[in-house]
């Protein structure tokens, strides 16, 4: 199937990550890679059933821990197991309309450009300087991070900004662009720092998310090779033969042959 049909095929609940629980130590970590400290206000945009907020006033005592939930029987939730708490609360809300000028702590992560272009333009505008944004895997436009321990990021305002995708590329990783073996190294990354995915689905992940890195790179032009590789020939064929997924048609640059 192509990959409309494919991801059609998903939850929608998965594409957005609504329902992606990210580990309490892998939210500590990201906590301590931000430097999360007593006199914060922390707040975890799009909380669902995460434990970010009960972590962040528990064990890194912030000030006050928000968390902004847009579906309200989930919100609801929420607030049951963090009505004891004092410092912390749930917002039912949208999260491009609630106030958040007070946070200097944010964790946001979302793949919805119509959630991160406005968010992104809010952040800029509203927040007080110093305040920290915290987000996985993709950087918040051509923002420069202040902090990176891929796939984490951290931005700090008031932000710097590359002048171009190369340039922000080359300050992340080294080098203006990304090729087939860094694709795959950022797939294993992102596996084993998330810790989310079964140990017998790994490869199978691995697989499909280094293909997409390696594609969106040459699509934007990033991607250090001048032809497609044969690597990439070889897993797009073995996706499109073995589990029936062809994504070919993300591909829109030429030089391409579909693999049989």
């Amino acid at each position: 199937m192509k990959t409309k049909e494919f991801l059609s095929s998903l939850p929608q609940s998965v594409l957005k990550g609504e329902d992606i629980l990210i580990p309490d130590n892998v939210l500590r970590k990201l906590f301590r890679i931000a430097g999360l400290r007593s006199s914060d206000i922390f707040y975890d945009l799009g909380c669902g059933n995460s434990s970010a907020v009960t972590i962040a006033a528990k064990e890194f005592k912030v000030k006050r821990s928000v968390g902004i939930e847009i579906r309200r029987k989930v919100a609801i939730e929420a607030r049951k197991r963090v009505i004891s708490m004092s410092n912390v609360e749930i917002i039912i809300g949208d999260i491009r309309k609630a106030a958040i000028s007070d946070a200097t702590v944010l964790f946001f992560w979302f793949t919805d450009p119509k959630v991160i272009k406005p968010m992104v333009n809010r952040f800029r505008k509203e927040l007080k300087n110093g305040a920290r944004i915290i987000t996985i895997l993709s950087p918040l436009d051509l923002m420069l991070p202040t902090k990176v321990k891929f796939p984490f990021f951290v931005f700090q305002k008031p932000f710097e900004y590359a002048k171009n995708m190369q340039e922000q590329i080359e300050v992340i990783f080294g080098r203006p662009c990304i090729d087939f073996v860094g694709s795959w190294l950022m797939a294993e990354n992102y596996i084993d720092e998330l810790g989310i995915v079964p140990g017998e689905y790994r490869r199978f992940v691995n697989m499909f998310q280094s293909m997409v890195i390696w594609i969106n790179a040459w699509n934007t032009g990033i991607a250090c090779e001048q032809e497609i590789p044969p690597p990439v020939h070889s897993y797009l064929g073995i996706l499109k033969t073995f589990f029936q997924i062809d994504l070919s048609d993300l591909i829109s640059r030429t030089n391409y042959t579909d693999p049989q």
